[in-house]
């Protein structure tokens, strides 16, 4: 049976959220183009998102100015399409790895449910909604945004000479945070780029974990990664860079000169690292790599929501 032909519930992908209403509610037609997006998977956009937030509340609580929700908006809409726009490049990339890889098989391109030409026009839709939303901001902002598809371009080649590539996955993920800054102060500061540092950091520990489970499937296909470097030594591995990303955290807000709420915040986010770094091992499950994986987007938001309460605080005290 072709892919084309499987029951609609085993053309899911695995780690596609269950029942995600934009896959139960789209159209037939429209479904494959769901998963390009991977907008049945909200993980991705949320942790690309998150560092454009952070960055645009540590600005505002630099200033004493309250969070800008229509900055947040933009960054929302410019995370979903830009996310999108990186999976469906990454998967037009990859669609031969893809078809050799159990969890990635079925994905639309890889399984022929999707042509390459139709997938080319999908890819450029998605880039235009995200350079509407990047020529809302200023002209700082705007310069810094045209950088920041050059590393998305490498990306998907990474795997293929370094083991590293989640460090090149960082760079392009973190990037948001000097994005959120400059959207604000008009400008780069240490702030940012201590912040942005973190992101980095971050993204190659979660990403390592996520990693975990093609460890097998990768060895096979000469894809390499952190988690295959790492070996038995991935937790460890995690933990200094989780721990890492906090150390670069608090340069942010130390050089910014932010404390308070946005320390707990700080505390909240590292501990949540913590929990995950006891929870990773080399012999975690795919289920547990996923769960971990998945539960990032609430560690970025306890960072964010410790910096937006900061500067609402100084904004109205």
């Amino acid at each position: 049976m072709s892919a084309a032909e499987r029951p609609q519930e085993e053309r899911r992908l695995p780690d596609a959220v269950a029942d995600h209403p934009l896959w139960r509610l789209a159209p037939e037609p429209l479904r494959p183009y769901v998963q390009l997006a991977r907008l049945d998977r909200p993980i991705g956009w949320w942790l690309l998102l998150l560092p454009c937030w952070q960055g645009g509340a540590l600005a505002s609580a630099a200033l004493g100015d309250p969070p800008r929700l229509w900055h947040l908006l933009l960054f929302f809409i410019g995370a979903v399409s830009m996310r999108g726009a990186g999976s469906t490049y990454n998967d037009i990339v990859d669609r031969d790895i893809d078809a050799k890889v159990e969890r990635t098989r079925l994905r639309p391109l890889a399984s022929g449910r999707v042509s390459l030409r139709a997938a080319i026009v999908f890819l450029v839709l998605q880039c235009l909604v995200g350079l509407a939303v990047l020529l809302s901001f200023n002209g700082v902002t705007i310069a810094f945004g045209f950088a920041s598809p050059l590393i998305v371009l490498i990306y998907p080649f990474a795997k293929r000479f370094t083991s590293w590539p989640q460090a090149v996955l960082g760079l392009a993920f973190a990037y948001g945070a000097l994005l959120g800054w400059t959207a604000l102060t008009g400008g780069l500061g240490w702030p940012a780029v201590f912040l942005y540092a973190s992101a980095i950091l971050w993204t190659i520990g979660f990403d390592t974990i996520y990693a975990l489970q093609d460890k097998r499937d990768d060895a096979i296909a000469g894809v390499r990664s952190t988690a295959l470097l790492f070996g038995a030594h991935v937790r460890l591995a995690v933990g200094a860079l989780y721990l890492a990303s906090v150390v670069f955290a608090e340069f942010a807000l130390l050089s910014a000169e932010v404390g308070g709420a946005a320390q707990i915040g700080l505390a909240a986010y590292a501990a949540h690292l913590a929990w995950q770094v006891h929870r990773t091992s080399d012999a975690a499950s795919p289920q547990v790599a996923l769960m971990l994986f998945r539960s990032n987007r609430d560690a970025g938001l306890l960072l964010f929501a410790g910096l937006a309460a900061q500067a609402a605080i100084l904004a109205y005290s």
